[in-house]
């Protein structure tokens, strides 16, 4: 295990939010769409504007289903925060333990905002940026190189349904630990 000092660890639900800022503000975004697409569709007669109505079901669904995709791609994101930040802890930082998450910005996120709680932060930036990776990359990679990807298990499974992750430490506690430590 690699010793390190601590920077002071934030509360849990904080670095949750950090992981998925991004998605949540999506999640604002398709909350507002269906609520938009809601009012459209209460307001339109389906015997006399069929097409318009089924457009306006349409949007609304599309929206609607994915105020749920994000709160899982959230929830996903905030397992592999719990798993890298255990793993840099462990074994300090290593490009083929950043690399597992560079594939889209919500898994380098992830791993962006364990690094900086643990004091690697440059280290990680540092990698992306040598590899290519820019702010405005959101897209993730393989979208673009797989246009199948929907159809894919791997997709969902990584995407959307991450197992639960226990992490193996009490950051807040060993941060609080050695401070109390430096103060004797």
């Amino acid at each position: 295990m690699v010793q390190q000092f601590l920077p002071k660890q934030p509360p849990l639900f904080i670095s949750y939010l950090k992981v998925g800022k991004l998605l949540y503000i999506s999640l604002l975004l398709f909350t507002a769409e269906s609520w938009f697409f809601y009012e459209l569709l209460q307001k339109t007669d389906s015997s006399n504007h069929k097409v318009r109505f089924v457009m306006f079901a349409g949007c609304f669904l599309f929206s609607f289903l994915h105020i749920f995709l994000v709160l899982m791609d959230g929830w996903s994101r905030f397992q592999n925060y719990k798993r890298i930040k255990d793993q840099l802890y462990i074994y300090g930082f290593h490009p083929r333990l950043a690399a597992s998450y560079s594939g889209s910005k919500c898994q380098r996120n992830a791993a962006i905002v364990a690094a900086a709680e643990l004091g690697l932060d440059d280290q990680i930036n540092q990698f992306y940026y040598k590899l290519g990776i820019r702010w405005f990359h959101y897209i993730p990679y393989f979208m673009i190189q797989d246009p199948l990807f929907p159809f894919r298990r791997s997709f969902w499974s990584r995407t959307f349904l991450e197992k639960t992750y226990t992490s193996k430490f009490d950051f807040g506690q060993i941060a609080a630990g050695q401070v109390r430590q430096n103060q004797v």
